[in-house]
């Protein structure tokens, strides 16, 4: 059987085709609603007709240009259905997404950039991303079909058959490497409870081998119920770290000097960045900020498998205001009390008290297994659903589809176990990541989604036919693009070089190296 990766495109009809409800068929028959062609997602909120950028069908293969309610009709006598997701579940696996051991990154990037301008980051990058993620939905809406940022990178780009392909290659490495974020930060765990009781490698093996065991669920219906519970225990987490660091006598390692004789005297909070700090630290303190909230890349398939589309919102207001509430006051109140010079990322290793630091990061658990389990999830879909679309292995339980679904799940684990031990650091691992990929998935797509979407809404000359609200939004979206390229050159270089930097400074251990990386 094929990998059907060469139907993509294909030459096609791009030019805007108005979307009518009652008259979306291209033949402008009248339809009904859950008939063929009915598209119930194809007005705004305020029932204004939302045009496409490209011709219904213009990435797909034959059956995939059906509206969301034809979808679920088709799959309806399936034993694995796929469009089952309410908002509620939506919003179940997005906290899991964003809810995540990164936020303990925070206090490290507040010591960098001082706590006024940290938390005015915060709250910029948030507000950005939840402008974006509601341009990635409108887009959905207008082409139901759409099931994974690859197919909408290459609506976005006039169909080019080399931007599927490379939005293909940075979705997978993209995904692979958060699951190698998180073998990493398992073996970390394992090694912090045990005191080291095993080599690195094997611990990072175990982290692989359990999150394998955790990826096989094929919906996203099912992942949400553990989704849940995994958003829940890291609440619960980064509020004992938070409520540990008020409460214990002191910070890990004070006055103790280290080994440049810094660690001494009271934990020092810098208002304001201090004089010196460089490009490099600075940058890598914006990175990580900026990944703990770019999560857009999963959008596009989480609403693939939502009842509702139109619902998404909901679920994207309730984790951006607890996203910002939660980061700014865990990530303030820790690096209060460990301050400038006491900090580790993540801010688990900056407790004093033995007892405190393992209770807090132990409520990590599900976090530490659960993230890694839904990108791998995300990334084998992509794959599997491309091997088997339009045959019965996608919708039913067989043997081939159960035997190839986690065969992609083992090899992408294989490459994530690889990942953790080549890269072997927890903060530049999420600076590289930020800069090489959330630069197109948080920003550059978007931005380029917005110009195509009101092109194909008000035609040539948008900008000043739509007055204010044309030129301000024309604006926004050419800065969001230019704050996405800016990631993808000075944050790359900046990565890189904090990268060499440790290396040369002694502060990593070498690739497969047994050092015990315990915080």
């Amino acid at each position: 059987m094929a990998l059907g990766f060469g139907s993509r495109g294909r030459t096609v009809d791009n030019n805007t085709r108005d979307i009518d409800p009652n008259n979306a068929s291209p033949d402008s028959s009248t339809l009904k609603e859950g008939s063929f062609g009915y598209d119930p997602e194809s007005q705004d909120a305020n029932g204004r007709k939302m045009s496409r950028i490209a011709a219904p069908g213009a990435i797909t293969d034959v059956g995939e240009q059906l509206d969301v309610g034809k979808q679920m009709e088709l799959e309806a006598t399936n034993s694995i259905r796929y469009r089952t997701c309410s908002w509620q579940k939506t919003a179940a696996l997005l906290f899991s997404e964003y809810i995540c051991l990164a936020i303990m990154s925070f206090p490290y990037s507040y010591s960098v950039l001082g706590l006024v301008p940290g938390l005015i980051v915060t709250v910029v990058v948030a507000l950005s991303v939840l402008y974006t993620s509601l341009i990635v939905w409108e887009f959905c809406l207008r082409h139901p079909e759409v099931r994974d940022v690859c197919d909408v990178g290459q609506m976005l780009y006039w169909n080019w058959r080399w931007v599927w392909y490379a939005t293909a290659v940075m979705f997978l490495l993209n995904n692979t490497f958060i699951q190698g974020l998180h073998v990493l930060t398992g073996a970390k765990y394992l090694n912090t409870m045990s005191n080291g009781a095993v080599c690195t490698v094997g611990f990072s093996a175990i982290a692989a081998a359990i999150s394998w065991v955790c990826s096989l669920p094929r919906t996203f219906d099912t992942l949400s119920k553990l989704a849940t519970l995994s958003a829940f225990f890291t609440f619960i987490s980064v509020i004992l770290a938070a409520i540990f660091a008020g409460i214990e006598a002191h910070p890990e390692g004070y006055n103790t000097g280290g080994s440049k004789g810094l660690l001494v005297g009271e934990p020092k909070v810098l208002v304001i960045a201090a004089s010196g700090t460089g490009f490099v630290s600075g940058m890598n303190a914006f990175l990580n900020i900026s990944y703990t909230f770019i999560g857009q890349i999963t959008i596009p398939s989480f609403i693939a498998e939502m009842k509702q589309p139109r619902d998404f919102p909901k679920a994207l207001w309730a984790v951006t205001i607890a996203e910002i509430l939660i980061f700014s006051l865990v990530g303030a109140v820790v690096y209060a009390y460990t301050g400038t010079q006491y900090n580790t990322a993540p801010a688990f290793g900056s407790l004093g008290n033995e007892t405190y630091k393992k209770v807090s990061f132990s409520f990590m658990i599900p976090t530490l297994i659960f993230l890694g389990v839904l990108y791998a999830s995300v990334s084998a879909r992509f794959v599997f659903f491309r091997i088997f679309e339009g045959t019965r292995h996608k919708g039913n339980h067989t043997v081939l589809g159960w035997s190839v679904w986690a065969g992609i799940l083992a090899v992408s684990w294989v490459i994530a176990f690889i990942i953790a031990e080549v890269i072997p650091f927890f903060s530049d691992l999420l600076s590289l990541m930020s800069s090489l990929f959330d630069s197109f998935f948080g920003f550059i797509f978007w931005g380029t989604a917005y110009f195509r979407m009101r092109k194909a809404d008000y035609g040539e000359g948008w900008v000043t036919r739509r007055g204010i609200r044309g030129i301000s939004g024309f604006i926004l979206n050419v800065v969001i693009i230019l704050i996405g390229l800016f990631m993808l050159t000075g944050g790359t270089y900046a990565t890189c070089q904090s990268i060499v930097d440790n290396y040369h400074a002694g502060l990593v251990g070498g690739v497969f190296s047994c050092k015990n990386n315990a915080l």
